[in-house]
């Protein structure tokens, strides 16, 4: 985790940026840090290690285009992908599920999605596998990125100068969050495979 915290200084704002869009477009960004990049970025912001701006900056322009990026690839190489029955991870029934979720949530979906691991990851592409319009899913993708690379940081930022020297339990704070953010998903994936399981 130390290591996060010298990308972070090292690579500055655009080792920022290019994690966020990873994370947020590329379907094998799934294991890059998100929610803990963001509160390590916002306490350092916090020490006076970086800007507040220039890292929110960042984020939020890296969560635009990578979003924009995995819905392409969702658009244009969704079907190929998801067409094999044997895949694991890339399911066929999994575009007819994203596209009853599109058809329910549609906002919620993308806007949410932001603030759960691997699932943010997963629903751009998803959304362009669906054929969600992309004007709208651009409005909703702008809302989500502005409320989660905006919302995040100045959060921690602010925590950072409530709390003296909180920056310097960075590691701990990334940990925590990231077992509180991982929770649900184990939950899902348990009560998926419970109900997989039953005659």
């Amino acid at each position: 985790m130390s290591s996060l915290i010298d990308v972070i200084l090292s690579a500055s704002y655009l080792g920022i940026f290019f994690i966020v869009f990873a994370e947020t477009g590329l379907l094998v960004g799934f294991f890059l840090p998100g929610d803990s990049l963001l509160i390590a970025a916002g306490l350092l912001a916090a020490g006076g290690k970086l800007n507040l701006g220039g890292v929110m900056a960042a984020v939020v322009a890296g969560a635009l285009l990578g979003n924009t990026a995995g819905y392409f690839i969702g658009q244009r190489f969704g079907p190929a992908v998801f067409r094999n029955q044997n895949s694991r991870f890339f399911k066929p029934e999994y575009v007819q599920e994203a596209e009853k979720f599109f058809v329910k949530y549609g906002a919620l979906a993308v806007i949410l999605a932001r603030f759960v691991p691997i699932v943010r990851t997963l629903v751009p592409t998803l959304a362009g596998v669906s054929r969600m319009p992309f004007m709208l899913y651009t409005l909703y993708n702008i809302i989500g990125a502005v409320l989660w690379g905006v919302g995040l940081t100045a959060l921690s930022y602010y925590l950072g100068q409530l709390i003296p020297d909180l920056d310097r339990y960075i590691l701990l704070i990334v940990a925590v969050v990231l077992v509180v953010s991982v929770i649900p998903i184990v939950l899902k994936f348990l009560q998926a495979r419970k109900g997989a399981v039953k005659p």
